[in-house]
Parts: C-alpha cells; sequence; structure tokens
C-alpha cells in the first residue's frame, strides 16, 4: 500500500507486519510539456531532469553524492542507473538505488533532489514525481507528486534519516533554482 505524501509529511520505512527496509529505490519521472510552434502546431521539447541523492552526517556535512557525474557512492550503497536525457518512456526515468544496511554509520541523511540540466523551469514539466520502491518486494512505499509548476528549475524532493534502528521518508517538495545538486547546496542545508 503506497503513501500519497504532502509536503514535510514523514512516513516511516519500516515493513509492514515488522522489520526494516533494507533495500529501496528512489524513481524520478517526468514529461516535458509540449511547445507551441507556428501556427499552433505543438512540438516536442527535450527536458534534461537530474536526480541525486547527498550522503550527508549528523552535523549537516556532505560526506558523498551520486549523480549523473557519479553514479555510485565511495562505499557502493547508492548508485544511480545512469542519465535519462529527455524524460522519454513509462515510469521511472532515472532511478537511484539505495542499500541501507550498506549506508555507512556516518551518514544520518540521505537528500534527494532534482534539477533541470538544460535550465527550463519547472512550468515546462508535467507528470513528474518520485517514489520510493521496497526493492526486496516491487512494492511502492510512498509517492510524492511534483507538482509544483513554476517558474523554479530544481527541487528538494524527499530526505530518509535514520530513525533510531530504522529510517524514515520526509516529503520536502521544496522549490529551488539550479542545474546541478552543487547549486542546492545552500538550500538543501536548511532541511536538514
Amino acid at each position: 500500500m503506497s503513501v500519497s505524501l504532502q509536503k514535510g509529511q514523514k512516513v516511516s520505512l519500516a515493513k509492514p507486519g515488522g522489520g526494516t527496509l533494507t533495500r529501496v529505490r528512489m524513481g524520478l519521472g517526468w514529461d516535458a510539456v509540449a511547445k507551441k510552434g507556428l501556427f499552433g502546431r505543438s512540438r516536442p521539447q527535450n527536458i534534461d531532469l537530474d536526480a541525486s541523492c547527498l550522503l550527508f552526517d549528523a552535523g549537516g556535512n556532505l560526506v558523498d553524492q551520486v549523480w549523473f557525474r557519479q553514479l555510485r557512492s565511495k562505499d557502493g550503497s547508492v548508485q544511480h542507473t545512469g542519465d535519462n536525457l529527455t524524460g522519454e518512456g513509462e515510469g521511472d526515468d532515472e532511478v537511484i538505488n539505495v542499500d541501507l544496511q550498506s549506508v555507512p554509520s556516518n551518514v544520518a541523511q540521505l537528500v534527494f533532489t532534482v534539477n533541470s540540466f538544460t535550465g527550463q523551469d519547472f512550468s515546462q514539466i508535467e507528470n513528474a514525481f518520485c517514489r520510493l520502491v521496497d526493492e526486496t518486494t516491487g512494492q511502492e512505499i510512498a509517492r510524492y507528486d511534483l507538482t509544483g509548476a513554476g517558474q523554479h528549475n530544481a527541487q528538494i524532493m524527499a530526505k530518509v534519516s535514520r530513525d533510531g534502528g530504522g529510517w524514515t521518508m520526509t516529503a520536502i517538495g521544496a522549490t529551488a533554482t539550479g542545474r546541478t545538486f552543487q547549486h542546492l547546496l545552500p538550500a538543501v542545508a536548511g532541511y536538514l
């Protein structure tokens, strides 16, 4: 059973019936809004959204990052499956897999961001979402629709935090500006 999250809402990542999740997948999907061309004809446009996972310690220091230029964390616990340059296709366009049991103990939070590398703002993007899936069962645990169309070209999607012996996910959905995760770091700091 999936939970549709609102901004700021938390969901525990404990398995139904007990136990904690061990492997999760954060999926990002989107479609580009067709652009109006000459004589009212629509034409497709290419929009390159990028999903990133930022790993922070308890003090809020960036420990590692996974994005299209570094597809794997240094320890191998977080892996990006590759860069989708257009959003074409069904379902998840970009995927970041996380082995929660292998995340180093000094990492307290994983923050997931999305940005438009090609610079278009989110008013030109539709059907955008991020979702968290239990990799062992394939069951969607939580979904957050990125419906905030506007003049921003990035969003801080969600964070997954250590919570005692398990993990919780918080939907953030904060708008930001930046073409890569480095530009988003000052905005991310406010959510750690």
